[in-house]
């Protein structure tokens, strides 16, 4: 059967979910207008560069590490924010090659991660009752009548911001402060105070013999040792904004880029095989993902994959399953054996994050130790099935949250005050977030094809 005609508009004729209702229809279409004459933040070449990235990812030859924030703010947009976080990253990122002897892909949930769907479309404080904060993208998150009004010139302070973010990511990135001579220099203050200095130093001390060993034998100057390459993904959930910034380049006639970000997904409140968000990812052709929850089933995940990626793709679609650590092993196993029946080509990664919700007190929280729990599974089910864990997704901050329960500090519900910084979901913090990549890290060590590791050290 012919694919029914896509355009970059298409998407308005299906059934949508998580929008907004914009009170003012003629500001948002000029916003659109405004929007779609303003430069691409990204180019078709990098997103294809990804693209073969997540393809060798999907085969088990590299590793995916995405992370950042649950939500960016306008509030507290500033260089250190971006610096810190992107510097974790970096960490983690080294943590995973150097533990795991895989290159790792490196995918930032930045310059672009504004809008966030929401379970009710109302919130109340007292007995008042607000629209629900969906992202500084599309309204405020005071709790005023005011601020929760959906606006559209929000989306124009969006875009100038992500250019800015982008600016400086591309810098780090080329400019010299991804240089691995750098590593000692990456640890933050509290971390190097925390339980797990030791361990991150001892890495650093590691990887500087092996550079001083490069160095000798002339090798020391490689870009590969010197710049890194860091890619951009958010959530496409405004598709008004997507659109705006969805372009045909020149150097790739007859293909679309949504050009907001190399890396879009499709969060699992809106991927309705009928639904707006699905028919606009499908006519794209940068890598996209879908969030895969507990309520999944086989059939609809291949028929999905049919849809996203019709020609079956390497490095084209990854699914990113967040399940919770207590339904994985349950849900997941059905969902990889179908997918790799059909003969799909998918990138397989874990977002330990979303089904790991907990309330403690006023705060929303989650527990770190479900967290490793739905990684360690998560590899598991791979083992089990004879599939590939292709990596992890996760919401991260650089700065000293106490957002998230656990760790090598052991956080308590009472240290949740100390410094509760999220307007949406709780994060990771640099700490945290470390100790997450050494666990991965020796899992993937313990998983290798001839280690001599039983599985179970990794545990």
């Amino acid at each position: 059967m012919r694919a029914r005609a896509w355009s970059p508009d298409s998407w308005r004729a299906m059934p949508i979910r998580q929008v907004p209702d914009y009170p003012d229809q003629a500001r948002l279409r000029a916003m659109e207008e405004k929007v779609a004459r303003f430069p691409p933040l990204v180019f078709a070449g990098e997103a294809d560069r990804l693209k073969a990235h997540l393809a060798r990812a999907g085969d088990g030859s590299t590793f995916v590490l995405q992370g950042g924030d649950c939500a960016e703010s306008f509030a507290e947009f500033h260089a250190n924010t971006i610096r810190d976080t992107y510097r974790v990253l970096l960490q983690m990122a080294v943590v995973l090659t150097f533990g795991a002897s895989l290159p790792v892909v490196k995918l930032g949930r930045m310059a672009g991660q504004f809008a966030k769907p929401r379970s009710s479309d109302t919130e109340m404080v007292g007995d008042v009752t607000l629209p629900s904060y969906r992202g500084d993208i599309i309204n405020g998150p005071d709790f005023t009548a005011e601020a929760r009004i959906p606006d559209p010139g929000r989306m124009e302070f969006a875009y100038l911001q992500s250019a800015a973010t982008l600016n400086l990511l591309r810098a780090f990135s080329t400019g010299g402060y991804a240089d691995l001579h750098e590593v000692h220099r990456w640890n933050l203050d509290f971390a190097a105070r925390s339980p797990l200095a030791g361990r991150y130093e001892d890495l650093a001390q590691r990887i500087d013999e092996t550079l001083r060993f490069m160095g000798a034998c002339g090798m020391s100057d490689l870009p590969q040792v010197r710049e890194t390459e860091f890619y951009t993904s958010h959530e496409s959930l405004l598709l008004h904004f997507e659109e705006a910034l969805t372009r045909q380049p020149s150097t790739h006639p007859g293909k679309y880029y949504a050009c907001s970000a190399h890396f879009l997904w499709i969060g699992d409140r809106t991927r309705q095989p009928d639904g707006a968000h699905v028919e606009f990812m499908r006519g794209i052709a940068n890598p996209i993902g879908m969030k895969v929850g507990p309520s999944m089933e086989a059939d609809e995940l291949v028929r999905l994959t049919e849809i996203l990626n019709p020609a079956n793709e390497k490095g084209r679609l990854t699914l990113i399953s967040r399940m919770g650590a207590d339904q994985v092993e349950a849900k997941l196993p059905p969902l990889l054996r179908a997918v790799k029946k059909a003969g799909r080509n998918v990138v397989w990664l874990c977002d330990p994050m979303h089904g790991n919700g907990v309330k403690a007190g006023a705060y929303k929280t989650r527990s770190f130790d479900a967290i490793l729990n739905e990684v360690k599974r998560f590899f598991d089910c791979h083992a089990a099935e004879g599939t590939i864990p292709g990596g992890v997704h996760v919401e991260m901050t650089g700065q000293n949250v106490t957002e998230c329960l656990g760790g090598a500090r052991r956080l308590s519900e009472a240290d949740l005050s100390a410094n509760y910084a999220t307007f949406c979901d709780p994060r990771l913090n640099a700490e945290q977030s470390l100790e997450l990549a050494f666990l991965i890290a020796e899992e993937l060590k313990a998983r290798r094809p001839g280690s001599q590791v039983p599985a179970q050290a990794a545990q």
